[in-house]
């Protein structure tokens, strides 16, 4: 039963495996409703591992994925588990969106169409009505001029922004963002942050994958700091930022966070 305090998202002792390289060791994560968690870390720990997972777009070989209390259902042995249940993936999938570092916009379509086409194509609705959702959308994250153009006439910080768009489309429980701004020079990249704090500051439920420390410091409820496929420290931003605890990431601070 789904009661106001269970989490979106719930990931227990989480592990996966490709081949012989173990990339997660037994990872357990909550993101509760109207919270911001991201994921922190060098390259190689886990992160955007730990998010694909989260969406099923990677089968993980052990552990548990609770979407809205509802447990993820499993076939198969561990080394080779898949999900059970092809409806259950498309249900918990059409509610999480999840905004890629490469944008993943489709070149052929403008931007309006762009954002029109999940919930045409996937949930069935009346395009005229997701039209103007679409439209307010697009003027949400500053590009409502830019409907009727195409991703390749856009700068890589509008062509995020639609991306953005896109996935506010599908109405989702739970926005997924996987380095969102690592592709994008420094102005460009401010242009997204903005974004992604007015997001936050709705009360959206968010996990994000990033490699800028302000972003995570300014926007999460929760920061997760990833190291070697394990949960080296995790709290709080003020708690993460202001005072480590662990060596690594007193380390992995002093390399990344801007003097």
């Amino acid at each position: 039963m789904t009661t106001p305090d269970t989490p979106v998202i719930e990931l227990r002792d989480l592990h996966k495996a490709y081949g012989e390289l173990e990339v997660l060791k037994g990872v357990s994560l909550t993101a509760p409703a109207g919270q911001v968690v991201s994921l922190i870390g060098s390259s190689g720990s886990g992160k955007s591992t730990l998010l694909r997972c989260a969406n099923l777009l990677e089968d993980s070989q052990q552990g548990e994925i609770l979407f809205c209390g509802e447990a993820v259902k499993w076939k198969g042995r561990p080394a080779d588990r898949r999900p059970a249940d092809a409806k259950q993936v498309t249900r918990i999938r059409t509610n999480l969106s999840m905004v890629f570092q490469q944008f993943n916009l489709w070149a052929h379509m403008s931007i309006l169409r762009n954002v029109m086409e999940a919930p045409v194509t996937v949930l069935g609705e009346d395009p005229s009505v997701v039209e103007t959702r679409a439209r307010a959308l697009l003027d949400k994250v500053g590009i409502g001029d830019k409907c009727d153009v195409y991703p390749a006439q856009l700068s890589g910080g509008q062509q995020q922004r639609a991306a953005i768009a896109r996935a506010l489309a599908m109405e989702p429980k739970a926005l997924l963002f996987d380095e969102p701004t690592s592709a994008l020079d420094p102005e460009l990249e401010q242009e997204v942050v903005k974004v992604i704090k007015d997001l936050a500051a709705e009360g959206r439920t968010m996990i994000i994958v990033t490699h800028d420390m302000r972003l995570a410091a300014d926007v999460s409820d929760h920061v997760v700091f990833l190291h070697q496929g394990l949960i080296a420290e995790e709290g709080p931003p003020e708690t993460l930022f202001g005072s480590p605890h662990t060596e690594r990431l007193k380390q992995f601070l002093s390399a990344t966070v801007p003097a």
